[in-house]
This record gives structure tokens, C-alpha cells and sequence, in this order.
């Protein structure tokens, strides 16, 4: 079993290629073939690699920007990423510090396995950042449990453009004060269980409406501008002491210079900015560099490596080209470079590995702390004082997009209250009229099946209009289980009430039914606002 040396010695042992390979980071995957997984264990023998970051397959959405790739689900993912882990750690010289993307949970990237309410849902808390923090602790243990050392979390993106393909829900809203002591929370929870974190997308990926994995986005805000709302987030926590700093592919002339290059390949937005301005000492990683707004523009191999690298970022995720960037690398960098890389990174890793598990114990079961955060941040918009059972009274339908063995909601009020059910995406709407007679009062509750803007959040445009023709035409009460922003697609101000849920857990959806007979009341608010 691979074992980790301590710095001082490692730095007299390795040689300038190990050192060099020490700043790789190549993707991984959960689900890969014999023969992939061999390929893997080549370059980590060959090439000395850093570490592993791990992704759920080669089809998942983070690696397959195009979608053509059929994703398969398997059960078992989580023993195999366990067994995954201990296969590469033998075949290594030295320990190698595993990452994954955890935001809300191991199952960003695993099925079967505990899942957190999205960032933009602990936003809707008030002043409840002791239960963000209890994520980022959970979070952080079942990382532990696989032998990852290494969450690439919390995102710190203010979320100020509702059209972000990327960010949306993964960011905790629109307020930078609030985004920041999430952040804190967060990060604080995983730095108690001993796990690395790392706070992204420096310098703000969230008033964007260009998906990274796909092209540039381009920001044309003063530097003034960015750093009054953008930039605090990550100064704040940079004080607090974070393990590192995920640099975006962005482009932001007022923080280059003028120039338009991505963030992540600007020596004037790293080593000048994040290094020398906002006094950031630790380990700089970069955003996957096989996402499209960087990988497409450097086609010769080693290029973009050494670009990155040059730019200041030490740790080079999603590295493609491991033995051209090796050796681009040592061709072009200063040997202080290289030396005061290596030094950040090995020392990153001797705290994250100092605190991996000496022996496994259950994964947490998140249902508790989720159904906390379920009663702390379900909204209501707008003023009404009784319950929604008294508004609608013993006579009204309920409407809904989703399948009657999830839709808890609908089950926990049926017990209590009797009413007729329609699911009108295995219903014709004609017929669902004919069935509930004329001027009905409405319950609709709407899953989106979608959590970011692409395809209208899953409803199709024939929903979209009928769904508006109920809110002109019937007193409708709407419950959403899913990102707010879905809200923008229908004229929810002719509602009676709007109720957010957030998320489609069953814990939430338990909580919604409670909120429906006026049993707990709804003391979140909107982290953003709904255009």
C-alpha cells in the first residue's frame, strides 16, 4: 500500500519528473471498464500522478457535455468506487489524494448514497447556518467512508443571473453576505471531519449565461463591481483559512488587464489577483481542463497543461495530456516553479491524508438533518394568512407532473383529506378537464424534472401554456418541488399562494403536507429573484 513521506524528505527524494507528475490530477471513473481501469493504473505507475479525481463514468453529464452517451445506473457504485480507490493507492509510490465533486452529497457522482439538499435550498434558511454546517460534517464523513480526502465544494458563485446554465441551484443565492457564511459553515463542517475542501469558481462563475463545459462565458464588469460582489465571497473565506481555490474558465477583462483569456489560464488573475492581492497562500486547482471553453482552443498536447500551470494553478484537474504536460512543463517552468508547487500540493496532502479513516463505519442517513432543513427554508410567497387546507375547503383536485408512487405529498394529505388526482403527463389535459367539472379549486404540485434552465426545467411548451391557463382561469394553489427559478416559466402571481419546496425528498415533501394543514409555518425566503 502506497504510504506518504513527509515534505522534507520527499522534496530531496522525488525527482523533477515526480514532482512534476505530483500536479496531475486525471479523471477517474466509478463505472470504467477492465481496460480503462488498467490504462489508469499505467499513468499512475508511469507518471507519478498527484491524485485522482472521480467522476460516475465516461457518459455522466460531467464528462459528456454533448449527451450522446447512454449513462448506466449501478447500484453497487459505491463499493466499487471503495475498491476503485484501494486498486490505484496500491499500484502508487506515494499516496495518492483522491477528489471528488460532493456538493450535496456523495450522490453528485454515486448512486445509492446519502444526498443533501442543493446549495440554493440551505440558502432559503434564515440565519440556520448551524445546519449547513452539520451538511458539510455529514458530507465530509461519507467521503471518508470511500477514501476520498478531497471535496471540491462549496461553490461561493453569487447567483445573479437566473438564465446560468451551470450554477443555478448550486449556489446558496444572490446575496453575498449570506453566500459567504454558508461558505464558512460548510467548509468549517467538512474541516472538522479532517476532509480538504476547496471553494469555487474563482472569480465568480454566477451572473453567467454561457455553460463553461460547453464555450467562454464572458463577464464585462468593473473590477470595482467585482470585487464589491463577486470576489467577497472568496476574500471572506481566503481569511478563514481555506485548503484551496478552484479557478473557473471565465473571461473577465477588468481582472486581466484588458486581456480575454479564461481565468484559469491568466497569470494576472491568479498569481496577481487571488496570490498577490487577496493574499491567498494555499493550493490553487484548476476547473476540469477538459471542459470546452479551454480544452478546444489548445489542441497541441502539454499546451494548456503548462498554460495552467504557468498561470499559477498548482493542481491541474481533468488533466488529458499527463506526459506532454510532464514534459512541457519542465521544458518551459523555473525550477523555484516547480518547488514551490510541489512543496503547497505535498504538504495539502499530508493534511488531508492525515485524517483518513483507520476503519469504516456506515454512511450517515440524511434524513433527519434533511427534514430539519426542509422546515427551515419552505417559502411562501406572498401574504395568506390560513392554512392552505382552509383555502381550498373540502372541495378541490389535485394536479400534478408526478407518478403517484412519489408523490408523497399528494399521499400525506389523501390520509387526511380526500380528493381526485390527475397526472397530466400520463393524462391528456382535455380529458383532465372533463374530470374535474367546472370552476374547481386546485392543488398543483409541480416536480421539475429538470434542475438548470436547459429544455424549460423538463416541462414541455403545451404544459407550460395549460398550466398558465389553470393559474388565469381557477383559484390554484401551487406547491413546487424543485429549483425556484422554474417558477419563471409560469404566471405564478395568479395564484392564490405559492409555496416553494425545493426539493423532491420524500422528508420534503412530508414537510409540504404538514405546511399544507397549517401545522409548521413557512419562514424561508427566496434566495433569488424570480424573473
Amino acid at each position: 500500500m502506497s504510504r506518504l513521506i513527509e515534505y522534507e524528505n520527499a522534496s530531496a527524494k522525488l525527482s523533477i519528473e515526480e514532482k512534476v507528475g505530483q500536479f496531475f490530477m486525471p479523471a477517474a471513473f466509478i463505472n470504467d471498464t477492465e481496460e480503462e481501469i488498467q490504462a489508469i493504473e499505467r499513468l499512475i505507475a508511469e507518471h507519478k500522478v498527484g491524485g485522482l479525481c472521480f467522476f460516475h463514468s465516461r457518459a455522466s453529464a460531467a464528462t459528456n457535455y454533448e449527451g450522446e452517451k447512454e449513462i448506466i445506473y449501478n447500484e453497487q457504485s459505491f463499493n466499487t468506487l471503495k475498491n476503485l480507490i484501494q486498486r490505484y493507492q496500491r499500484i502508487s509510490a506515494y499516496r495518492l489524494l483522491i477528489a471528488i465533486d460532493a456538493e450535496w452529497g456523495l450522490a453528485m457522482r454515486v448512486e445509492n448514497t446519502p444526498q443533501y439538499p442543493y446549495a440554493i435550498t440551505l440558502g432559503a434558511m434564515q440565519e440556520q447556518y448551524d445546519l449547513t454546517y452539520e451538511v458539510g460534517k455529514n458530507i465530509a464523513h461519507d467521503c471518508k467512508q470511500a477514501g476520498i480526502h478531497y471535496n471540491l465544494s462549496p461553490v461561493l458563485d453569487i447567483n445573479n443571473n437566473p438564465k446560468n446554465p451551470v450554477i443555478g441551484y448550486r449556489s446558496f443565492g444572490e446575496d453575498k453576505n449570506k453566500v459567504t457564511q454558508h461558505g464558512i459553515a460548510y467548509t468549517k463542517g467538512m474541516q472538522d471531519q479532517g476532509v480538504l475542501g476547496s471553494i469555487k469558481h474563482f472569480p465568480g462563475h454566477g451572473d453567467t449565461a454561457t455553460d463553461s463545459h460547453l464555450g467562454l462565458p464572458v463577464i464585462l464588469k468593473s473590477k470595482e463591481d467585482l470585487l464589491n460582489n463577486e470576489l467577497f465571497p472568496f476574500m471572506e473565506l481566503v481569511k478563514e483559512g481555506v485548503d484551496s481555490v478552484m479557478v473557473g474558465h471565465l473571461s473577465i477583462p477588468a481582472l486581466s488587464n484588458g486581456k480575454s483569456d479564461p481565468s484559469s489560464l491568466s497569470k494576472e488573475m491568479i498569481t496577481g489577483l487571488l496570490r498577490e492581492e487577496i493574499g491567498f497562500k494555499g493550493v490553487v486547482i484548476s476547473d476540469a481542463l477538459n471542459m470546452h471553453a479551454v480544452s478546444k482552443h489548445h489542441p497541441t498536447k502539454g499546451e494548456l497543461e503548462w498554460l495552467a500551470f504557468d498561470a499559477g494553478n498548482d493542481i491541474l484537474c481533468f488533466a488529458e495530456h499527463t506526459k506532454e504536460g510532464i514534459e512541457t512543463i519542465i521544458n518551459n517552468a523555473s525550477l523555484e516553479q516547480i518547488e514551490s508547487a510541489f512543496e503547497r500540493i505535498w504538504r495539502l496532502k499530508e493534511k488531508g491524508i492525515k485524517f483518513e479513516a483507520s476503519h469504516k463505519v456506515e454512511l450517515i442517513d440524511p434524513d433527519e438533518l434533511n427534514r430539519s432543513i426542509a422546515q427551515k427554508s419552505i417559502t411562501r410567497l406572498g401574504e395568506l394568512k390560513n392554512s392552505i387546507s382552509n383555502v381550498l375547503g373540502t372541495s378541490f383536485v389535485g394536479i400534478t407532473n408526478q407518478k403517484a408512487d412519489d408523490n408523497y405529498f399528494f399521499s400525506n394529505i389523501q390520509k387526511r383529506s380526500s380528493f381526485s388526482q390527475f397526472t397530466f403527463t400520463t393524462n391528456s389535459t382535455t380529458a383532465i378537464e372533463k374530470q374535474m367539472g367546472a370552476d374547481p379549486k386546485i392543488l398543483l404540485a409541480l416536480f421539475p424534472t429538470k434542475v438548470s434552465p436547459k429544455d424549460a426545467f423538463g416541462f414541455n411548451k403545451q404544459e407550460v401554456e395549460w398550466i398558465n391557463s389553470l393559474l388565469h382561469n381557477q383559484d390554484v394553489v401551487l406547491y413546487l418541488f424543485g429549483n425556484p427559478f422554474a417558477l419563471g416559466l409560469f404566471d405564478y402571481e395568479n395564484a392564490v399562494s405559492v409555496i416553494v419546496a425545493y426539493q423532491d425528498f420524500k422528508v420534503f415533501q412530508e414537510v409540504a403536507a404538514l405546511h399544507f394543514f397549517g401545522e409548521i409555518e413557512a419562514i424561508g425566503k427566496l434566495p433569488v429573484k424570480i424573473k
